[in-house]
Formats: structure tokens, C-alpha cells, sequence
């Protein structure tokens, strides 16, 4: 008499790795998106485009673009320092030696 269960437990098997690669590919979507989504943001508060975290993903440019966020001059930065300088044109001062007491001078790049 022939074993007519013998088709039953290969479908299961495929059914449980079926689900388990689901599973998996739903979890590395997520991932795929957080990264983005991290990446952008980081982007957007350096002052440049939040676009540019997409090319992480890219093989080279992931290094050349990370070299650019870590040792380029950030946009944000660049608006900072020129707000400076309009603020001390503006009261007549020398942003290196304020001569009033109370207007500090802040450090060039804040900390945090």
C-alpha cells in the first residue's frame, strides 16, 4: 500500500521556509529603511542635502561621501560663521575680541 503522506511533509517544510524567508525579507526592508532614514537625517543636520545618505549605499561613493561629511566643511557651518559675521558687522565689534562682557564669545564649532 502506498505512503500517501509522503508529498504532504515536503509541503510543509517549503511552507515553513517560505514564511521563514518572508520573515526575513520583511526584517531587511525595515533595516534598508531605518538606514535611510538615518542617513538622511544626518545629512539634512550637516546642512547638505538629505538625498546624499542614498549614495551609502552606493560601493565607492559610500567612501568618498563619508570623507566629504568628516573632513569637508559643513553647509551648516558655513551659514553659521556668516550669521556671525553679519551680527558682529552689524554692533561693530571683532568677533575675536568681543569688547563687551556681556556678549561672549562662543567657540568656533559647538560642541554637541
Amino acid at each position: 500500500m502506498p505512503n500517501d503522506n509522503s508529498g504532504s511533509g515536503s509541503g510543509a517544510l517549503a511552507a515553513v521556509f517560505g514564511g521563514a524567508i518572508l520573515v526575513y525579507l520583511l526584517i531587511m526592508v525595515a533595516i534598508i529603511v531605518f538606514t535611510v532614514i538615518i542617513y538622511w537625517k544626518i545629512f539634512a543636520k550637516a546642512g547638505y542635502s538629505g538625498a546624499l545618505g542614498l549614495l551609502m549605499f552606493v560601493p565607492i561613493a559610500n567612501l568618498v561621501v563619508l570623507c566629504v561629511l568628516a573632513f569637508g566643511e559643513w553647509p551648516i557651518y558655513r551659514e553659521l560663521n556668516q550669521l556671525r559675521q553679519m551680527a558682529a558687522a552689524r554692533y561693530g565689534q571683532n568677533p575675536q575680541y568681543p569688547q563687551n562682557p556681556q556678549n561672549p564669545q562662543y567657540p568656533q564649532y559647538p560642541q554637541g
